[in-house]
């Protein structure tokens, strides 16, 4: 068993405690965005209140608070995965904007006829970049496919090659909950010279981080869905790497000197943070990182795989209904995506929401995924500390009064 109490978390999010739809709110949208806790809020609060000044440009006392307080958020974030070096940590809009960043940096290193591998799981954000990559550098956009709902690590090992300049994959599927053994990719990336570059945006918030361990060349993580704010993320890239990367965007805060026709940069982090940055999101992000790492990483995950083996065989018992992902509860993070036969996965969410159960529906932004598997779309619940037993017995039980309810109208 693990260390969480769920129920004393709880007290911590006040907006769990409402009624949707004359039902207690069960709120299984996690992997789309999570709450905040009641620290992390009074922390955005406290900045404008008490703090409120531009960072690295001021001597007065309220610009050296709000500086020292946004450097003090990169250090936390730092020891969160392990990281060598502060400079080695970028404040970013988020996970979408890290792969960009680093989809950009692709373009400076790609030339035509070389690869780049990534999987058919990878969320939009970890396609579109190196689809455009590729398309400028003339490279070759190559996908691995799934076996048994998960990676197939030999059509992997196949297609990672002697062309291969980046293997680019989210370490846990945003659809389906699959944990992609990526220290292990690292090693085929590494051997043939390759990048390797980590979509942590659904790994970061449930279990530990330890990019040294890892040995990826980047890693990429969102704010908002580890208790943090929105418009707040993280890329991490090895120094020697971000050093040679020319910076994505260009003004104030991230140059050395200005002269009428050049420029030269600062050093790292700061010459990839053009502008005024998200100050009050980055330092809240460092609240919700002391958070989760008062819980300990080991707990989350230990406390979410309980939730994940309590709940998924009861899913998977239930007649007409398909779970996609691995089978085995143990090879399964908290994301749960399935379908009820017959039935539109968007009429579910709505069912569900009459019953107060807060699920998404859609393609998930994996449409290649999705037409991979041969559905349009998936309904798709996902936990995270705050989730209890209780909270799996009513996505049970409103699932069973859904399909009652449509299958009396069909």
């Amino acid at each position: 068993m693990s260390a969480l109490d769920a129920y004393k978390i709880r007290q911590d999010f006040a907006i769990l405690d409402q009624v949707v739809n004359d039902e207690p709110l069960v709120y299984l949208d996690n992997a789309a965005t999570t709450q905040k806790p009641q620290v992390v809020l009074d922390t955005l609060m406290a900045y404008y209140r008490e703090e409120n000044a531009n960072v690295h440009r001021g001597v007065h006392t309220l610009a050296e608070r709000a500086t020292a307080a946004y450097e003090a958020s990169r250090e936390k974030i730092r020891q969160f995965i392990s990281a060598k070096s502060t400079k080695e940590i970028l404040f970013t809009r988020g996970t979408t904007t890290g792969l960009n960043w680093v989809g950009r940096f692709a373009e400076q290193v790609l030339e035509p006829g070389d690869e780049v591998v990534i999987s058919i799981m990878e969320h939009h954000s970890n396609i579109i970049p190196w689809q455009e990559a590729c398309k400028k550098a003339g490279a070759k956009l190559v996908y691995a496919y799934l076996k048994d709902g998960q990676l197939d690590m030999e059509d992997l090992a196949n297609k990672i090659s002697e062309k291969t300049k980046f293997v680019s994959l989210a370490q846990v599927s945003n659809v389906l909950g699959c944990i992609n053994p990526v220290k292990e990719i690292a090693q085929m990336a590494h051997r043939v010279g390759a990048y390797m570059v980590v979509d942590g945006a659904q790994s970061a918030p449930h279990m530990a981080i330890d990019v040294q361990d890892l040995d990826c060349d980047f890693f990429i993580l969102s704010g908002h869905k580890m208790l943090g704010p929105t418009g707040i993320g993280v890329l991490y890239g090895k120094e020697e790497i971000l050093n040679q990367m020319n910076p994505i965007e260009f003004g104030g805060e991230m140059i050395d000197f200005v002269y009428e026709q050049e420029a030269t940069w600062k050093e790292l982090p700061w010459k990839f943070e053009a502008g005024t940055p998200n100050i009050a999101g980055a330092i809240a992000l460092g609240t919700a990182v002391d958070y989760l790492s008062a819980l300990g990483m080991e707990n989350v995950h230990a406390y979410e795989q309980e939730l994940v083996d309590y709940v998924l065989p009861k899913l998977q018992a239930i007649e007409g209904l398909t779970v996609y992902g691995p089978e085995d509860s143990g090879k399964h993070a908290g994301v749960i995506a399935f379908n009820i036969n017959g039935l539109h996965p968007h009429d579910v969410a709505t069912a569900l929401d009459y019953e107060g159960v807060a699920v998404r529906a859609g393609h998930h932004c994996a449409q290649p995924l999705i037409n991979h598997l041969g559905i349009s779309s998936a309904a798709r619940a996902s936990f995270y500390i705050y989730n209890t037993k209780e909270d799996c017995d009513k996505l049970v039980e409103a699932i069973l009064a859904t399909k009652e309810f449509f299958n009396g109208t069909l």
